[in-house]
């Protein structure tokens, strides 16, 4: 009697044990504290990232203007302040900009291959034209020629596009804008792919490679 009195007491015991502190749940005894140091993370910071230094004869996208080649480095004193720029020579436009070192974020280098080649495989995808009034999608065409990034501007070729067979169509406005993004991105595939470019481009875009696009009127520079 004595032996099933102590298993009844024991099996208590562990219920009570269960139940204290409510819900069910175990209570833990807080572990000791160490005497070790706790080690302390450090963020890391982000590497600033360098300016891109440009020497002469490099080839360079201004987003205004399009390609152009650096043709020197030269050094002037404004309001006691030496500055030094580079002198970028845009061919198409026969002009001829100075740029200052602490603005060079407006320019950028030529594309590589493999970006020229996802150009071309936008030239081949289906035209996105949407159907809000033109003055102000000729705006925002405009805005993705002088952005001076590549594959906004393919995307402006491959929309503005048209065959052979229906460019009367056009109007005006739209084969100026079409002419002017058809160049810009033909002077920068010609610095990659050289005598391939238009060809590879009218390839892509299924134009007759006997039609080229007449070049419009260099933009006046104040």
């Amino acid at each position: 009697m004595k032996r099933k009195k102590n298993i009844k007491k024991t099996k208590l015991i562990k219920k009570i044990k269960k139940t204290k502190g409510g819900n069910n749940k175990n209570i833990f005894t807080p572990a000791a504290k160490s005497n070790e140091p706790k080690v302390q993370i450090k963020k890391i910071k982000k590497q600033p990232s360098e300016k891109k230094i440009y020497n002469i004869k490099d080839y360079v996208v201004y987003p205004k203007h399009g390609v152009g080649k650096i043709v020197s480095v030269e050094k002037a004193e404004i309001g006691n302040i030496e500055i030094t720029f580079y002198k970028v020579h845009i061919e198409k436009e026969k002009l001829t900009l100075s740029i200052p070192l602490n603005q060079q974020t407006k320019l950028r280098p030529v594309s590589s291959i493999n970006q020229i080649n996802k150009a071309i495989s936008i030239l081949k995808s289906k035209p996105r034209i949407k159907r809000t009034m033109w003055s102000r999608r000729a705006q925002e065409y405009d805005q993705k020629i002088n952005s001076g990034k590549l594959y906004e501007l393919a995307e402006v070729v491959r929309d503005l596009n048209k065959k052979t067979d229906v460019i009367a169509e056009q109007s005006y406005s739209e084969r100026q804008l079409f002419e002017k993004a058809y160049e810009r991105l033909k002077s920068e595939f010609e610095v990659v792919i050289k005598e391939k470019a238009q060809a590879k481009m009218d390839k892509a875009l299924k134009r007759d490679i006997n039609i080229i696009p007449t070049p419009i009127p260099p933009t006046p520079t104040t």
